[in-house]
């Protein structure tokens, strides 16, 4: 239990130093490569018919969390065998890589330096890079909103979930959330493709996010409180706004960043070509301005160091 904690630990201080530079390897990006050769001989071999794809999504599901969950297990198996200074060390790395707190920050600091250029295509092609919404009509407000929503929306995704999972589980429990997170990104779309193909990765998704996107907004909450932000509106918005959205988990952060700006986020968003209507979260006590960006940032990091300090405590006394 020791062992796991501290690289649970050391894994958090690792990512805020380093982030994710972009020349070490990422293994989301070989359980997205896995995902993709996955899902081309699936659909060679199942009928394309509703149940057949879904007995092909529901396959992927299986053999995907399976693999991705096996690999480090034995990988640290081995290491802790062998010694247990090794097996802490490349746990450690394997935590550090399954969180994305410092590379949440600076991808989205971009889009906050290229709208202080004044540079609006620059902004828009920043924020393109974090959002999967057309982005090429943003106004300044709408791409500072879609930059605040999406670090709202991630501090569940890629730092508070892979802790939750880490602290009970390690670095494996980590590796399975992060392929389940990644198969929903991949192919938990409702459009024609996806329709049933992808079910079975937007269902369990929902599933594993569903205790870490609350433990998320209280969290945040709190954190709100500490920041001297307006915590008691964070809290009023998000027990109103909370289910403002097709998932029953991504409104839950983004209604509390709201309340505690006191500014409102979501609304109609383009994907693709086509308009989605989406109802707003929070209330315009303020105008939004890109200084917001910084402000997500803080929320950001003070949830995510509550959390380390929370479920550690929870982790090491039970």
């Amino acid at each position: 239990m020791k062992w796991t904690l501290m690289a649970v630990c050391f894994g958090f201080l690792l990512d805020l130093l380093l982030g994710d530079p972009r020349w070490l390897y990422h293994p989301v990006r070989i359980i997205g490569n896995g995902i993709s050769l996955m899902e081309k001989g699936l659909r060679k071999v199942f009928p394309k018919t509703k149940g057949g794809e879904r007995a092909a999504g529901t396959l992927l599901v299986l053999v995907i969390v399976l693999v991705s969950a096996a690999v480090p297990f034995g990988i640290l198996y081995l290491a802790y065998g062998w010694n247990p200074w090794l097996g802490l060390t490349l746990e450690t790395f394997m935590c550090y890589q399954l969180l994305a707190t410092r590379s949440l920050r600076d991808e989205s600091k971009k889009v906050y330096d290229a709208l202080q250029t004044g540079d609006l295509e620059k902004s828009r092609y920043a924020v393109s890079m974090i959002v999967g919404r057309d982005t090429q009509s943003l106004t300044e407000e709408g791409v500072t909103k879609a930059a605040v929503e999406t670090v709202a929306e991630n501090t569940s995704d890629g730092i508070i979930a892979p802790l939750f999972y880490m602290m009970i589980g390690g670095a494996v429990g980590g590796f399975a959330y992060k392929a389940i997170n990644t198969m929903d990104s991949m192919v938990g779309y409702k459009n024609e493709k996806y329709q049933f193909f992808g079910t079975p990765a937007a269902l369990l998704d929902d599933v594993v996010n569903y205790i870490p996107a609350r433990l998320s907004a209280w969290l945040m909450i709190l954190g709100a409180f500490l920041l001297k932000m307006n915590g008691k509106n964070a809290k009023k918005i998000y027990l109103r706004d909370r289910y403002q959205h097709a998932s029953p988990n991504s409104a839950h952060t983004e209604a509390v960043m709201a309340g505690a700006l006191e500014i409102q986020l979501a609304g109609d968003a383009w994907y693709f070509g086509e308009l989605h209507k989406k109802p707003f979260i929070g209330d315009p006590i303020r105008k939004v301005e890109k200084e917001d960006i910084l402000r997500s940032h803080k929320l950001m990091y003070m949830t995510g160091a509550l959390a380390l300090v929370i479920f550690g405590f929870v982790r090491f006394w039970f």
